[in-house]
């Protein structure tokens, strides 16, 4: 994405982020509901979609869902989130008349061949992170949903969350100046059965986890000149899992570093994120439930100079703006927040970092 670009997108998250959330449900009660469906129930983030789409009932009609593994059905059909929704094979999803959207939620290495035929089929599309291993075959995509005018919205969760919206809109209106510095680390604990998923890609933590970092850095800077990877495994006499990663982004001005780790015990209490300008600085610590501290140089418009503790709405759910911003797509209400170019920078920086490009 160039500079120009970026200043634009990140003038549109400002105004988004200055509008209620709540004032997606007044414009669109009357509206007639989206026909959406959700293909998979795999990926770590399944249920959570889900979830938020029945949590908008006034938006969205979910109209079925899709699991070809059986014993993987069978786990889930009976759950909270998925309890009295239609189970059907994906043709018979694409076929359902007037169907707008699909949720991709597969395992990773079905994302992409899932998202192809969603997009050949005329809908839109909410894919899950990352977007799979092969950067052509997603450009592919991204091509083809451009030439038909349909949204591809990526599942990276940060999107909306109100701290980073506000970073966003901070690094838009000049406060902190130029940056320069940004770090960033996004960290957990696994078992020893998702250790044995993952280490099925060979980035590892930092392919799976820290993508979500991913996607806010190049939103911040753009694409980065360089990438260097420094990716270790902690326990090599165990398994080949990439469990401590470290990316460093080079730019002409600035440098960015990407941590994750899910070797990390209480690893969620300690991820961050930190972006250094000229004039100012901003840290969001944690991420969930996020917590944001300006520091300023001078005075702004908007805060004195110095260090503030920022109040921002709580969240409601980590992917209720997402799925309401999609809806306001969908109904040419707003436009969408993310291109493809964004997209496929965000996805040559994850696989570069993973050492999988």
């Amino acid at each position: 994405m160039s500079s120009t670009d970026r200043r634009t997108f990140l003038a549109s998250s400002a105004t988004a982020m200055l509008a209620a959330t709540s004032e997606a449900s007044a414009e669109t009660a009357s509206a007639e509901k989206i026909k959406v469906g959700q293909i998979g129930t795999k990926h770590a983030h399944a249920s959570g979609k889900m979830a938020t789409f029945r949590r908008f009932p006034d938006l969205f009609e979910v109209v079925g869902v899709v699991e070809a593994d059986d014993s993987q059905r069978k786990r889930v059909e009976n759950s909270k989130t998925y309890a009295g929704l239609n189970w059907m094979t994906q043709q018979q999803l694409l076929d359902v008349p007037e169907l707008q959207a699909v949720a991709v939620e597969t395992d990773i290495d079905s994302l992409l061949p899932v998202a192809e035929h969603c997009i050949a089929a005329g809908k839109h599309i909410h894919l899950d992170k990352p977007a799979g291993t092969s950067l052509p075959q997603f450009k592919r995509i991204c091509e083809a949903a451009d030439a038909q005018d349909l949204v591809i919205q990526m599942g990276y969760m940060f999107r909306s969350n109100a701290a980073f919206r506000f970073l966003f809109h901070a690094v838009r209106s000049g406060w902190l100046g130029d940056v320069f510095l940004l770090h960033c680390e996004m960290s957990k604990k696994v078992n020893d059965a998702t250790r044995v998923q993952l280490s099925r890609y060979k980035g590892g933590s930092l392919f799976e986890l820290g993508c979500h970092l991913i996607d806010a850095v190049v939103t911040v800077l753009g694409p980065p000149t360089k990438v260097n990877a420094f990716n270790r495994n902690t326990r090599p006499d165990h398994d080949k899992l990439m469990d401590n990663c470290l990316a460093v982004f080079e730019y002409p001005t600035a440098t960015a570093t990407v941590r994750s780790s899910v070797s990390e015990v209480e690893g969620f209490r300690r991820r961050q994120f930190h972006v250094c300008g000229t004039k100012g600085t901003i840290s969001i610590q944690p991420l969930e439930p996020y917590r944001l501290q300006l520091t300023l140089e001078k005075d702004t418009a908007e805060y004195k100079r110095g260090t503030h503790e920022i109040e921002l709405p709580a969240s409601t759910g980590r992917y209720d703006g997402d799925f309401q911003h999609l809806a306001r797509v969908i109904r040419g209400q707003q436009a969408p927040e993310y291109d493809t170019a964004h997209d496929l920078a965000v996805q040559k920086a994850v696989l570069e970092a993973s050492e999988m490009a």
